[in-house]
């Protein structure tokens, strides 16, 4: 690919010129080949890397060519839909990316991009010979009817397809449920409903069952919509399809109300929770200031990541401390949590508290010799850091002479997770199954939608199911929450200096890797984007 504009500064250049040579077929000895083959990561066999001028690199996504070379093409139905008879470009342009990384210096390469998501000019499939079907697996979350509705209005209305069957219970609905027919008129309102229409669970993943379904079933289309565990298993789902060589395209929707998924902007229905949770800390900021030495407790969603925490404290500006599993925290003794509400109780007469709920979960286990234990889907379960702490919080106080206080403990988790999706979700969600059916009809397969620095691009799944996303606390936006609510960070200087080498170690490990193809490998605090601004 061609440059344009200034010439490439000689930086750019001698990366370019790296990549280019790494990205050359290797001539190995066959021992080293049969090695590569036991690797792992069986995904550094499978990247579509595509090198350009001054350091660009395009990891690229399946196509259903691939592997069938003689696919007919045909003409997009859109350039006939009296609804884009007004846009001036109908079609997104066959070299058209996304940059991963918008903020660069002059000598830096042009890094990492994306296909860029939307209608091609030719599609793979007739409107008829279509039989979609669609599937939602793991947690609620605000958004899924939504995106339902969407796919099923896009294929019809878009692309004139009639076919589209919504599989019932997750992915053991696969091969233990009927389908359900999905037409325009069945889920018109579903949007306005939380949960999903389709009904989830987690586990229940049996490949060969599930593509042997597809196979008899006659789909041809599949779109998965679920978080980075359900997105693993839409790849495995792609990988067999591939084997078989079947003419099926596999598409990601990415869900996780957490916000914890790698390389894209965010997940659909983050701000409809962080905009619920509003609710819940305005609550317990009135219980707290109504009391004498009042104190509000609030848990919210977080496995892993305390994006809603973080999110909903900065909205809030009620909140005088929030815990989030990035960051570690400590109670007992000086600089500690317990002497922070002394203080703060001291100093105002109330505070409100918000932790994520994967947040302390090692003190809490400490203290009660807790042995891990999984979920269906495979996550740790956790314990209720929220009663652990309003307890530990108790407990101090007793302890205090003539310092009463009154503790309020609030856990809306699944009332913010089963609400219907607010306005900005909805548009989201129409965007991403839009960008979503989009990319199955012009043959693409093996990937999941969505923005990446507000463009929506098409992303193979590894780059989102290697890592997970999250807070980064030594970036400015986690230095927000601290001056809004003026809490210490509960680390030593020291701690700090080593989180910020260990981010510069991660970012240079995750170059050479994409450079040579070798797995990534992440310690499990690295997060998947370079902090939030």
């Amino acid at each position: 690919m061609e440059s344009v504009g200034v010439a490439p500064a000689p930086a750019a250049v001698a990366v370019a010129e790296q990549k280019m040579k790494l990205l050359e077929p290797r001539k190995e000895p066959l021992a080293s080949a049969a090695a590569a083959a036991k690797a792992p990561c069986k995904w550094a066999m499978k990247k579509k890397l595509v090198g350009g001028d001054a350091g660009y690199v395009l990891e690229d996504v399946p196509h259903l060519t691939d592997y069938m070379p003689e696919l007919p093409t045909y003409p997009n139905p859109l350039q006939d839909n009296p609804a884009y008879s007004v846009v001036k470009q109908y079609f997104v342009n066959t070299d058209d990316t996304v940059t991963q990384k918008i903020v660069v210096r002059k000598n830096s390469a042009r890094g990492t991009h994306f296909r860029r998501a939307g209608p091609r000019q030719r599609v793979y499939f007739q409107p008829d010979e279509v039989n979609a079907a669609i599937v939602t697996c793991g947690g609620l979350c605000p958004g899924l009817n939504t995106v339902i509705r969407e796919l099923v209005c896009g294929l019809y209305d878009m692309y004139g397809v009639t076919s589209v069957v919504g599989i019932e219970g997750g992915y053991k609905g696969f091969y233990s449920r009927n389908t359900v027919t999905l037409t325009p008129k069945s889920v018109n309102d579903i949007h306005k409903r939380g949960g999903t229409i389709l009904g989830t669970s987690r586990g229940g993943h049996d490949t060969a069952k599930i593509v042997d379904s597809l196979q008899d079933r006659g789909i041809n289309q599949v779109y998965i919509i679920g978080g980075d565990g359900t997105q693993q298993g839409a790849s495995v789902i792609y990988e067999e399809v591939r084997r078989r060589g079947l003419k099926c395209a596999v598409v990601g929707v990415p869900k996780t109300i957490d916000n914890d998924i790698a390389v894209i902007d965010k997940s659909f229905g983050f701000d409809t929770a962080v905009e619920e949770a509003q609710r819940a800390i305005n609550a317990a900021h009135v219980e707290a200031e109504s009391a004498e030495n009042g104190i509000g407790v609030v848990k919210l969603m977080g496995r892993n990541s305390g994006f809603i925490a973080m999110y909903a404290t900065l909205a809030s500006r009620d909140v005088d401390c929030c815990l989030i599993p990035e960051s570690p925290f400590y109670l007992e003794g000086k600089g500690g949590l317990l002497e922070f509400v002394e203080k703060r109780l001291k100093d105002s007469g109330h505070m409100v508290i918000v932790v994520a709920e994967g947040a302390g979960q090692d003190l809490i286990a400490q203290s009660m010799n807790f042995v891990d234990t999984q979920d269906a889907s495979g996550n740790k379960l956790l314990l209720d850091v929220g009663l652990w702490l309003s307890q530990k919080i108790k407990d101090h106080f007793k302890k205090k002479t003539n310092f009463p206080i009154t503790l309020k403990y609030i856990d809306p988790t699944y009332m913010i997770r089963a609400v219907r999706s607010n306005a900005s979700d909805n548009v989201y969600c129409t965007l991403l199954a839009h960008s979503a059916l989009h990319g199955a009809m012009a043959g693409y397969s093996g990937f999941t939608v969505a923005p990446v620095n507000g463009r929506h691009a098409y992303i193979p799944f590894y780059r989102i199911t290697e890592k997970q996303n999250k807070v980064v606390i030594t970036d400015r936006m986690w230095a927000r929450v601290l001056c809004s609510t003026n809490q210490p960070c509960f680390l030593s200087h020291e701690d700090v200096e080593n989180m910020k080498h260990d981010d510069d170690e991660r970012h240079h490990l995750h170059n050479t890797q994409l450079l040579d193809g070798s797995p990534a490998k992440c310690s499990p605090n690295c997060n998947g984007s370079a902090g939030a601004e």
